[in-house]
């Protein structure tokens, strides 16, 4: 049985087990943690983490405790967190691995502990796949526990950063799977919360792991090279920090070369080798106030001749992520290139870990500018996620443009900065001023002239958007809106439309429906029959009718069993009418939404098969035609309310096409021609056949399922003796 005295004795006899000893070191070098009884609160938990954790072993076969739990919390006290994330990364592991609750470490170190420690051992628990609808479902997950306390976030990419450190020890093929999670997960995440040090590193791991040849191969050349980086870079620094001592400013100078990553990017992207790569070298010059960093860029343009389009102002338009720094690189002697970063001591701290930088407690709240940024990016996409009609694979896609893609920066007429992913429109601008700006958008002015708003945004852009309160979304915007703020609002939009034009139309049927079978009376009871068909409503059920997905036929079934309608009159009577309304609309689906108002050409009357497009009518949905519909190019002066479309049909759908026949006249011709058509069991819905100076041209009108089905009819027709072509007529 574990002696309880025996979490005292350390403090008895004066002696903590050493790895205790330097957390405790790390701990305490952060002046901002002002907390008399640090060593007894962080002992207690090392003493618990340490016991329920015994015996325990890593692949190495080191104790798993002192040599991953405590190594974290080193790494979170590097970060300088606070004593609660430091305490939680310390205990990490416990509810996973050991047999300690929630509730004991509730009860032991306080709510706090416990919930940042329940929210890392969750987010253990997802398991990434490549395959796309699952790994988007755990994205989900994965953000959902970040938004609730960003630093379970941070513990876990000190977690990650150690395991991916270590990882040597495990097998192979589990190897590749934590470094390709690792690289399309946690490394840009860390980037999109500012934390530059972390994702550099995690780069650097996963090449190493995935990529070793290239690894080694530019470790050796690093090491062989820091003699001649080291009196190269001092050069630099030297002649730097002389002329800054004239004006009083004592910086910090150092250089260090660029991450590996960064070098096999542009070894592999430049097709060079690692010798020809000049731009590797980076100083980083660190100052006290941000006037200082322009007075410092100043000097060292006046000594060394800078690269003009390599110079980049972090400082007046930070990044989203709250990166501060001015860029600029400079030729250096030898004509090496040379890049140099300078920067304040705040905005240094903010670079290497970023949002951690920015993590400060006051009576237990946080008052960040920073972190509420964050959060509320994390938010925002929480609210993408959670919406009703979210499509995982859908956010999949649009997870890797917000997250992932490059970044571009434009303006608002008043100045503010407004950060989009790269070949965002106005429209995705529009939309992340507000959504209801975004669905009066009519038109856009950028620097100042007037654009169409599918155009193509770029760095330093001045956007202004034209609204009326005429004008709403159409499926047309889903082509060139990329951010998922943009197309979740449009779609959400589209869809409640659909429901209401549905509703409508499906009130409509149930009236006329109704009244022709003279069973008006019963209306309400048709309405008030939603409960035996699942649906939650009234509304539900006439939505389903206005779809088509139920008849009146299946309701009067429901609720008058015992009598039998005319079956005809009935189907007669909704069909037609249905037809009417709906003009086969669930034929038809546009970007991956099904049940879309819409109709066929008659120009054209396009079939399964063939290529089509849809063209965005004024109030009646939208028009499909196929590709080579000669009456295309009269749409071409509107070619953004032009929008893919594709099939969405069942087996035995039937679609109304049109033949011409053209053949020398003689006995028995029709006879022959409607034969052929009978013996590949096709209705024949119409016939007119003419003829003048013994040649004959026929219209057939037939029904068919799809295009190979008209393809065999015409090959059948055409060796018909005296024909002399068969073709597809779209008049």
């Amino acid at each position: 049985m574990e002696n309880p005295l025996s979490k005292f004795v350390p403090f008895l006899v004066g002696e903590f087990p050493r790895s205790f000893q330097d957390l405790y070191k790390k701990v305490s070098q952060n002046e901002q943690i002002n907390n008399e009884n640090l060593e007894k609160e962080l002992w207690q938990a090392y003493e618990f983490g340490s016991r329920h954790h015994e015996g325990q072993k890593r692949r190495s076969g080191k104790p798993y405790f002192e040599n991953h739990c405590v190594e974290v919390a080193k790494i979170l006290a590097e970060w300088k967190m606070d004593p609660i994330t430091i305490i939680g990364g310390l205990l990490h592991d416990t509810i996973e691995d050991t047999e300690a609750t929630f509730e004991e470490i509730e009860e032991i170190f306080g709510h706090d502990v416990a919930s940042l420690v329940n929210g890392v051992t969750k987010l253990g628990g997802i398991s990434f796949s490549s395959r796309k609808a699952e790994q988007a479902g755990n994205f989900m997950k994965m953000l959902i526990s970040v938004a609730k306390d960003l630093r379970v976030i941070i513990i876990k990419f000190a977690d990650r950063l150690h395991n991916m450190s270590t990882i040597e020890y495990m097998p192979r093929i589990k190897q590749h799977r934590i470094a390709v999670e690792t690289r399309e997960v946690y490394a840009p995440l860390a980037h999109r919360l500012g934390m530059a040090k972390v994702k550099w590193k995690l780069d650097d791991l996963v090449l190493k792991t995935l990529n070793p040849e290239p690894f080694k191969e530019i470790e050796k050349k690093l090491k062989s090279s820091l003699k001649e980086r080291e009196k190269y870079i001092k050069i630099i620094t030297d002649s730097l920090v002389k002329e800054l001592s004239d004006y009083n400013i004592k910086p910090q100078v150092y250089g260090r070369p660029k991450s590996h990553t960064s070098i096999y990017g542009k070894m592999v992207k430049r097709g060079k080798a690692f010798e020809e790569i000049y731009d590797i070298l980076a100083v980083r010059v660190i100052v006290d106030k941000v006037e200082e960093c322009y007075l410092t860029l100043g000097i060292l343009h006046q000594n060394f001749k800078p690269i003009q389009e390599r110079f980049k102002d972090f400082i007046a338009t930070p990044k989203s992520n709250g990166y501060q720094s001015i860029h600029t690189t400079v030729v250096g002697p030898g004509g090496k290139l040379v890049e140099i970063q300078i920067r304040t001591q705040e905005m240094e701290q903010t670079a290497e870990i970023g949002v951690a930088a920015h993590w400060r407690y006051k009576e237990g709240s946080q008052n960040s500018k920073q972190v509420d940024s964050h959060v509320k990016w994390l938010r925002e996409l929480l609210d993408i996620l959670q919406s009703e009609e979210n499509d995982p694979k859908e956010f999949m896609h649009l997870l890797k443009i917000d997250l992932f893609g490059d970044e571009i920066f434009v303006f608002t007429p008043k100045g503010d900065l407004v950060q989009l992913p790269v070949k965002a429109s106005p429209l995705d601008f529009a939309y992340n001023v507000h959504s209801e700006v975004g669905h009066s958008c009519l038109g856009a002015k950028v620097n100042h002239k007037v654009v169409p708003l599918n155009s193509e945004l770029h760095n330093g852009d001045i956007v202004e958007i034209i609204t009326s309160s005429s004008q709403s979304p159409n499926y047309g915007w889903l082509k060139f809106a990329i951010t998922s703020k943009a197309r979740n609002h449009i779609k959400r939009y589209l869809n409640k439309k659909e429901r209401d034009e549905s509703v409508k139309i499906g009130e409509e049927i149930i009236t006329k429906s109704l009244r022709r079978l003279k069973l008006l009376n019963l209306k309400d009871d048709v309405k008030n029959a939603f409960s035996k068909f699942g649906f939650g409503g009234k509304t539900q059920l006439i939505e389903a009718v206005g779809k088509g997905n139920i008849s009146i036929r299946d309701i009067l079934n429901k609720i008058l069993p015992q009598e039998k309608q005319d079956e005809k009159d009935e189907s007669e009577a909704s069909s037609s009418f249905f037809s009417f309304a709906r003009k086969e609309s669930r034929s038809i689906k546009l970007e991956g939404i099904s049940n879309i108002m819409s109709n066929f050409g008659k120009c054209c009357n396009p079939i399964p098969g063939d290529d089509m497009v849809g063209f965005i009518t004024r109030g009646r949905g939208v028009t499909v035609h196929r590709s080579s519909c000669s009456s295309l190019p009269l749409l071409s002066e509107e070619s953004d309310r032009l929008v893919p479309v594709e099939w969405e049909v069942a087996r035995n759908d039937i679609f109304n096409v049109r033949i011409k026949v053209v053949g020398q006249d003689r006995k028995g011709l029709l006879k022959d021609l409607t034969e052929s058509i009978s013996k590949l069991n096709i209705n024949l819905t119409s016939v007119d056949i003419k003829v003048k100076e013994a040649v004959a041209t026929a219209i057939f009108i037939l029904q068919v399922n799809n295009l190979k089905q008209l393809d065999r009819v015409v090959r059948i027709m055409s060796k018909i003796k005296n024909i002399d072509s068969v073709e597809r007529s779209q008049h």
